[in-house]
């Protein structure tokens, strides 16, 4: 099943014989999940009017998951010396499928800052330590995606015929900062047209390297961030990007 994720555009990572478990244990649950996943698009007037926030696309993938009863919740742990409590530690996860043989916990990282990617982590290692989870899923924008960027966001410009900051109303973003007409500005003036001077500045803002994608979670985890849970890495590829209207779900064959 995750194969055909890779198929259709993810990247897909493990560790600690995560695969395996998925496999023997939580066909059922995993399925699930692939089958959000293959109907998961972006929108790329989503990547520009989202200000760079969680875009409309991923909070439909949010309400899929949860629809499927991957529901957010928050695990308390507490510690009680002779009956008295001394400390209650809680780990806030986005999305927990209890299934019959485990509990597997998610987390979307669509677009924040590069630490919530130690949080996540170390949530899971933790809860895996104590029994309450089998296995962590990191959800988070791929490489290709990530590299991709300015390319979307000026294809997508094109594609609305915007052609300087009064066009991009169609967006319906909020009212510009001085400093970031100046940046675009400052762009034009080095030779770029509007749509590339916009693109360039406007992801290096948004998108930029100190936010959550691929390489700053393999980095992360190479560095045995979470270790010795088991974890399944899934990167949201290129491919699942459409310039247009998003369309109808995907019928794949994840079985």
């Amino acid at each position: 099943m995750l194969q055909a994720l890779q198929d259709i555009g993810y990247q897909i990572a493990s560790t600690n014989h995560a695969e395996a478990i998925v496999a023997h244990d939580f066909p059922e649950e995993i399925a699930e999940l692939c089958a959000a996943l293959a109907a998961f698009r972006i929108s790329a007037v989503d990547l520009i009017s989202s200000g760079g926030g969680e875009a409309g696309s991923t909070q439909r993938l949010r309400r899929d998951l949860d629809a499927k009863g991957w529901h957010k919740h928050n695990f308390l742990q507490r510690s009680t010396i002779d009956g008295v409590e001394r400390e209650a530690i809680s780990h806030e996860i986005d999305h927990v499928r209890r299934g019959a043989r485990g509990t597997i916990a998610l987390e979307i990282e669509w677009n924040n800052k590069d630490p919530f990617f130690d949080r996540d982590l170390e949530n899971f290692q933790r809860l895996h330590a104590l029994s309450a989870i089998s296995f962590g899923v990191v959800v988070t924008r791929g490489a290709t995606l990530q590299d991709r960027m300015t390319d979307l966001v000026a294809d997508c410009l094109a594609t609305h015929g915007v052609t300087g900051e009064e066009g991009l109303a169609v967006f319906d973003m909020k009212e510009r900062t001085t400093r970031q007409r100046d940046i675009v500005a400052r762009g034009m003036r080095g030779g770029l047209g509007y749509r590339d001077a916009f693109a360039k500045a406007f992801v290096a803002d948004k998108f930029g390297t100190a936010t959550t994608h691929w390489d700053k979670l393999r980095d992360r985890v190479h560095r045995g961030v979470g270790n010795p849970c088991p974890l399944i890495l899934i990167g949201i590829g290129v491919e699942r990007v459409t310039m247009g209207e998003l369309p109808e779900v995907e019928e794949a064959r994840l079985l």
